[in-house]
């Protein structure tokens, strides 16, 4: 009989991308897996297909007729009726969090933690060991292209499991690391820690949780006896030194255990050098050697919407990126200007959250400005209720920037073909990931 074979998990908000790796997971292990969520999306799609149960409305009729327990993502609202119902039928409910907790005790667990470049880091790390011939079983939150998946799936407790640990919710306080990544603590998520000290803190929490190795950007404010700095100044234990960068192709050394290795990374930004490092580092620890890692990670194909290439031609290019906070934007702004130099850049970014909108929006428009044309789309809610005067008009009026203006999405499409931009960078972390694919179109028929 397969580990999970007679029983049911119910997912609420199943087409998240964390949650759908788990749902994949479970299914994987022979559980049957049904599950709600508000709006149909390619990724619902293929977990139906998968044969996973998925609909998209909040009716407890729908639920099914035995659950063992239910796993849901804090992003669904409380409010659901079909919550209410399973609460009162006793039904054991569990955040992800708590549910991938519970699998990462089982496993030798590397975790990646950082307000930015976890997921790409998580993904290199994924590649390099399955490409070393190491069992692996790995979380991933976006879809790395070497798998088309966000989950590589092991064989066994005896995987390694390689998980993005999400800050967010202090939902990372749930794993169970034996090695652990910080490559970033920006403020964010400030309606979860209050402000920044407290931010900092549960990064603290998070590598105090770590049983062996804590590997650690440069100047972060991380407390550990078990570090290994890394970064491009003279004094961390691994460091990286940029030879050339061009066309999206990044050629670089890692001086570090007393020897240095050269890496050609296939991806642009000083940002994904740094990733690539800890990615690099992660490996060592486990024992791979240094050549192998850089071979793995000459054939890292990237993350879906992250620095997302979708048309480069004499004419035309097209950028998508999941970017949503303004040092990613900024990252991601200076690596196109670097890749595709000379060419008038134009913006399309949707914010994210109106508290986040509200808590940055001096930064935002200091990293919007980078563009040479900017276009606007609504602030996506998310979990969020509207918050007054937060508005994608009121941070436009903050960007200086001559080229300049807010676009409903219903115009969003006839307002690119009109403009025919020579690079068109799309950002964001809500649904603008919906106009890639006719934009893409678009760009290719001019």
């Amino acid at each position: 009989m397969r580990q999970g074979e007679g029983h049911t998990i119910y997912m609420l908000g199943i087409g998240g991308i964390g949650m759908s790796a788990l749902a994949r997971y479970y299914h994987s292990h022979g559980y049957t897996v049904a599950g709600y969520d508000r709006t149909p999306s390619p990724l619902t799609l293929q977990l139906e297909d998968e044969g996973m149960a998925i609909h998209y409305e909040d009716n407890p009729s729908l639920l099914p007729a035995l659950i063992d327990f239910v796993v849901y993502t804090p992003a669904v609202p409380k409010e659901l009726k079909e919550f209410e119902t399973l609460r009162q039928n006793n039904i054991k409910i569990m955040k992800r969090s708590e549910a991938l907790g519970k699998v990462s005790e089982q496993h030798f667990t590397i975790a990646i933690a950082g307000t930015h470049g976890k997921t790409t880091t998580t993904a290199m790390v994924a590649h390099i060991l399955h490409c070393c011939g190491k069992n692996t079983t790995a979380f991933i939150g976006g879809i790395a292209n070497n798998f088309n998946s966000n989950l590589l799936l092991g064989q066994g407790t005896d995987s390694i499991m390689v998980v993005e640990a999400d800050e967010f919710d202090r939902s990372f306080l749930r794993l169970h690391p034996n090695i652990s990544i910080i490559n970033s603590i920006d403020a964010d998520h400030l309606d979860i820690y209050g402000d920044r000290q407290h931010l900092v803190a549960g990064f603290n929490d998070f590598a105090q949780l770590t049983e062996d190795k804590v590997i650690v950007k440069e100047n972060l404010a991380v407390q550990t006896d078990h570090g290994i700095r890394f970064g491009f100044g003279e004094g961390n234990d691994y460091r990286a030194e940029i030879i050339r960068s061009e066309k999206g192709v990044t050629d670089f050394i890692i001086i570090g255990e007393g020897r240095e290795t050269e890496v050609r990374l296939p991806m642009a930004g000083d940002h994904n050098v740094l990733n690539a490092t800890a990615a690099f580092i992660a490996a060592r620890q486990i024992g791979l050697d240094a050549d192998a890692i850089a071979e793995a990670l000459a054939t890292f194909k990237g993350v879906k919407r992250r620095f997302d290439i979708h048309v480069n031609n004499e004419k035309h290019c097209y950028i998508d990126d999941y970017a949503h906070h303004p040092e990613e934007i900024r990252s991601c702004l200076t690596a196109v200007k670097a890749s595709f130099p000379g060419k008038r850049l134009t913006l399309v970014f949707q914010p994210h959250l109106f508290s986040r909108t509200r808590d940055f929006m001096d930064e935002f428009a200091a990293a919007l400005a980078l563009a040479d044309e900017l276009i606007l789309l609504d602030i996506y809610p998310a979990r969020e209720l509207p918050i007054d005067g937060i508005t994608s008009q009121a941070l436009l009026d903050k960007v200086e920037l001559d080229n300049k203006r807010t676009c409903t999405k219903a115009e969003l499409v006839s307002l690119i073909d009109s403009e025919k931009p020579e690079l068109l960078v799309t950002m964001g972390a809500g649904d603008i990931d919906r106009f890639v694919e006719p934009l893409e179109k678009l760009l290719k028929s001019w």
